[in-house]
């Protein structure tokens, strides 16, 4: 399970919003996530939310849908008490865990709540990840045909001992199959990579992105592992059973998938993500990156509506039974200050091809802007345009760069 929740104020049981909500709204688009905490098998890496069938404890799986339909109910009755009114979610994204491990129909339950409790907006982006071992050709079509337009695929690796080290549990030859069923259902399709794996090689990942390549995705996702606290990972690490990931390869790794992905078509748009084209760029993600307004679903959610944040509570026996009394599933909320929103902006801003315009920046961080593009993190052409365009030296240093825009 993921550590332990952010301290904050207690979020009221009733949910209900401050007007100040209000504030700027018909200049934001809202989202949808829904959390699906289910895994077959926890991955060693893996900090997220989630949970295996012997971890549940008073929760099933099979209510889970249930559940989930509640809140989204809870949710679009909140937004209109707090004078929220016709504001269909833009994006709606299915996100775990693994949330192709319940049946195609529980899936289809939950997007049809969000579309008559919150309505979706005619051309909105439906999403949902899936594991490649845990859909076939009648899955995919079902929930195309029930609305979904887009399907993003952890492959993580096509390298069967880096696989091994992520304790993913899908054959890599399986992924091309799960990529051409989903073309073949009208799905846009996305694969997700991990590099700087323990014992990867360079030519393991070069393989990893060719294969990936091979499938011809519209959008491809490339992290760097990260080792987070708390995870099966962290201990083998720190008990000397695995390196450590070497962070001067993972820089080679990432100036690898980049000048790959370009030769292929694809353009960068955020750090770690590329597109054959901006119509297929991740919409629900860019709401993230540009602090629109989104609402979480299921346990451990967070969302975000007009400078208020709160998440849930973690565990699905105990988000099952705040659902069953029609209370709001929420553990704790903060209302952000005008400096938290404003370094939030910064710091997801400058990880955008869109970049930072340079006039809605703090007059110390304007000035900073000549020194970066002496250090050529920030490229000087979109510069003289007025905005912070990070360069392929400056993606690689990003936290650098918000550093040096924010002290």
């Amino acid at each position: 399970m993921a550590g332990p929740q952010p301290i904050a104020d207690p979020a009221p049981l009733d949910g209900a919003l401050p007007a100040s909500v209000l504030d700027g709204a018909s200049d934001r688009m809202l989202s949808v996530y829904l959390h699906v905490p289910f895994c077959r098998v926890r991955c060693g890496y893996c900090d997220f939310n989630t949970y295996t069938a012997t971890e549940l404890r008073g929760a099933k799986q099979s209510d889970y849908a249930s559940e989930a339909a509640a809140e989204v109910a809870f949710a679009g009755a909140t937004l209109r008490a707090t004078g929220f009114s016709d504001r269909p979610a833009g994006t709606v994204f299915f996100g775990g865990g693994t949330p192709t491990l319940l049946p195609a129909t529980d899936l289809v339950r939950m997007l049809d709540s969000v579309r008559d409790s919150i309505g979706i907006a005619a051309g909105a982006e439906v999403t949902t990840e899936a594991n490649p071992d845990s859909v076939d050709a009648e899955y995919l079509a079902t929930l195309a045909d029930a609305g979904f337009t887009r399907v993003s695929f952890g492959m993580q690796s096509a390298v069967p001992h880096v696989l091994a080290t992520l304790e993913r549990t899908h054959d890599p030859d399986r992924v091309p199959l799960v990529v051409d069923w989903a073309r073949r259902a009208g799905l846009q399709v996305s694969v997700d990579l991990i590099y700087g794996t323990p014992g990867e090689s360079i030519d393991d990942w070069s393989a990893s992105v060719d294969a990936a390549l091979s499938t011809h995705p519209d959008h491809l996702s490339a992290y760097s592992l990260i080792v987070e606290d708390g995870t099966k990972l962290a201990r083998q690490i720190r008990s000397g059973l695995v390196a450590r990931p070497d962070e001067d390869l993972q820089a080679d790794m990432y100036e690898l998938v980049d000048a790959r992905l370009a030769a292929a078509g694809f353009d960068w748009y955020e750090v770690s993500n590329w597109a054959k084209g901006a119509e297929f760029r991740s919409r629900h993600n860019l709401a993230y990156w540009r602090s629109q307004d989104w609402w979480g679903i299921g346990p451990g959610a967070h969302s975000h509506i007009g400078g208020v944040r709160w998440w849930n509570v973690k565990h699905p026996a105990a988000y099952a039974a705040r659902m069953s009394e029609g209370l709001s599933p929420g553990a704790g909320r903060e209302t952000l200050d005008a400096s938290t929103r404003e370094l939030e902006r910064v710091l997801l801003e400058a990880r955008t091809r869109e970049g930072i315009a340079i006039p809605s920046l703090a007059a110390e961080a304007r000035t900073a802007v000549a020194g970066l593009i002496a250090d050529e993190l920030v490229n000087a052409e979109a510069a003289l345009r007025g905005t912070v365009e990070l360069t392929l030296r400056g993606r690689l240093l990003a936290d650098a760069v918000v550093r040096r825009l924010t002290e």
